[in-house]
């Protein structure tokens, strides 16, 4: 079955919402989700995300996102919000306590894969695995660069799909291999350029 048709202006509302807008929605379901995450969000709205799309905006604005691109947007925020507690760098989920921000980030992690598992999207399930696997290697390695390469990767794979190229990045990304980051890059801006 094809995907819904959208409007000009749907596509253009979708090319304009920021990380600033996907963030936003991320603390309307994280305190509507209760328990301990609800806790520990900021009250009021960041300044730290930016206007421009971020991972979630540009996967959701993907063919193969259409018709749930606001399931897609938030189910993304709620993994890279459980990779920036693993790794230091939350936007709304502050906890003060370091071990309670990794369960936490699990469980941010489990909340959006499991949102994922509800649309059936295998191909996208394995894609942010890669992500969340590939994400903890450059971290392990210091380089957030290559950290936002890989985010910048499989946010187009989950919108447009993947493609050889990518799969070869991802491998060099494995191997730490230099080359990852610039290969990752391009293959993102591959994928984008289908329509």
């Amino acid at each position: 079955m094809p995907p819904p048709r959208r409007s000009a202006r749907f596509d253009e509302e979708m090319r304009t919402r920021s990380e600033s807008d996907g963030v936003a929605a991320l603390l309307v379901a994280l305190r509507a989700e209760g328990g301990t995450i609800a806790e520990v969000l900021l009250d009021r709205r960041p300044g730290a995300p930016r206007d421009a799309p971020g991972p979630a905006q540009v996967a959701a604005s993907g063919p193969r996102a259409r018709g749930r691109e606001a399931e897609y947007e938030l189910l993304i925020e709620m993994i890279l919000e459980g990779a920036r507690l693993h790794y230091g760098r939350p936007r709304v989920v502050c906890p003060d306590d370091p071990d309670l921000a990794l369960l936490l980030g699990d469980q941010l992690y489990a909340l959006g894969l499991s949102r994922l598992a509800a649309v059936g999207d295998l191909d996208a399930t394995a894609e942010l695995a890669d992500v969340i696997s590939l994400i903890a290697q450059a971290h392990i390695a210091s380089d957030p660069e290559l950290a936002d390469a890989i985010w910048d990767a499989g946010a187009a794979a989950v919108g447009w799909g993947t493609s050889d190229e990518l799969e070869l990045a991802k491998e060099l990304v494995r191997a730490e291999d230099p080359r990852a980051r610039a290969a990752l890059r391009l293959a993102a801006d591959r994928l984008r350029s289908r329509r």
